[in-house]
């Protein structure tokens, strides 16, 4: 039985809130596009506690307070929707140590970079549930490796959908169409797969609790003729250099279709007053790398090199100082568009001096510029810290 005909009427007043924020806190107000608190998005589900793309990720993020979900969409050999970070899985499954799928090993090309692993469009679902997840970050927690299966995307809507009736508020999914232009060369184009299952969910509207995002640009003024849903172009970069500047390096200089199209401009080129004007045409807002809205520079000595602010014999975020906030918020207001930042951790050496080591404070000023929401892999820390605004 499909979701619109097996509602509660308590589920369904849920439903009806689509995107409706969560209370304000003691102020009352914010400083987003429309005043109401920010939204927080379990990034790859609570990628800091668990395997990330995974249902007890997932679920997790929103026993946490997250208002999104976030999964990322790969295609399968057989055309099925899964939910894992890039086509290659490598890095996030044990694929690798399975003997029956050594001889599917190869060399893809993947935004115009040579990748050596193993990718879910060589695969069935079938074969891709018997892998596990794992861990795909060093530093946290690898006791969950092993224990969790790649989940489908109609596995998530589900999930989303029940938890939804059960806590009394509505849990959104943000997918992420990953690698349009490498799905379509590989004869398995996302949007379709996608927009037809979004359709059997009655989620076709801005009001519907889906909001899809991309790094190219083409997929998404084609999906603004076919859906009303929620679009939004993300915004990506290489690096940042001493100065706070960010560096663009390919791939992550420009989106890929501007690269397979020859367009010259690059990702900034989105951010600027013109860039965001046309943004507006086809989506409702940007998901910027957080260093557009507000980096952070090296304190650099007499002899050149970056100081150690901290001491701890690593040159790492933790010894940048803050610069300034830019006008992207502020002009993507001004264009109409809502502004979703990624990423946000609880790392101490992903954390800018100035918030010494408290991950709440980040989020705070990030916050304070307006943003409307933003990814984060520790849903309750960005909760904690919008509850103390």
């Amino acid at each position: 039985m499909h979701f619109r005909t097996q509602l509660t009427v308590a589920a369904a007043a849920v439903l009806l809130a689509a995107c409706a924020s969560p209370g304000a806190g003691p102020s009352g107000k914010f400083p987003t596009l429309t005043g109401a608190p920010p939204q927080v998005i379990g990034h790859r589900g609570a990628a800091g506690y668990l395997p990330e793309h995974t249902m007890a990720s997932y679920k997790r993020a929103i026993e946490l307070g997250a208002d999104f979900i976030e999964p990322d969409l790969v295609v399968t050999k057989d055309g099925e929707l899964v939910a894992r970070h890039e086509p290659n899985i490598t890095a996030t499954t044990d694929v690798s140590t399975r003997p029956e799928f050594a001889s599917r090993k190869t060399t893809r090309k993947v935004d115009g970079v040579d990748e050596t692993g193993w990718f879910a469009t060589d695969f069935t679902l079938a074969e891709l549930r018997t892998l596990r997840a794992k861990q795909a970050n060093p530093v946290r927690d690898q006791s969950y490796n092993g224990q969790f299966q790649i989940p489908t995307f109609r596995e998530i809507l589900e999930l989303a959908k029940t938890e939804s009736a059960r806590v009394g508020r509505t849990i959104g999914v943000y997918p992420e169409t990953k690698h349009p232009t490498y799905h379509v060369q590989n004869g398995l184009p996302i949007e379709p797969r996608l927009l037809k299952m979004l359709a059997e969910y009655g989620y076709t509207t801005k009001e519907s609790p889906v909001v899809i995002q991309s790094f190219e640009v083409s997929n998404l003024k084609e999906l603004r003729k076919l859906t009303g849903v929620r679009l939004v172009q993300l915004v990506d970069g290489d690096g940042v250099d001493a100065k706070g500047n960010v560096t663009l390096v390919a791939p992550f200089d420009k989106p890929y279709d501007f690269a397979v199209n020859k367009d010259p401009r690059n990702f900034p080129d989105l951010l600027t007053p013109a860039g965001l004007a046309e943004v507006k045409t086809y989506a409702d807002g940007i998901g910027p790398w957080k260093p557009y809205l507000l980096s952070a520079a090296q304190v650099l000595g007499p002899d050149g090199k970056p100081k150690d602010l901290n001491g701890d014999g690593k040159i790492t975020d933790a010894d940048r100082v803050l610069l300034p906030p830019t006008d992207v918020v502020k002009n993507a207001h001004a264009a109409g568009l809502f502004v979703h930042p990624f990423t946000f951790r609880n790392e101490k050496e992903l954390l800018v001096s100035d918030y010494n080591g408290d991950p709440k404070a980040e989020y705070k000023r990030f916050y304070q510029l307006g943003v409307d929401g933003l990814f984060s892999d520790f849903s309750d820390t960005a909760v904690a810290a919008r509850s103390e605004m």
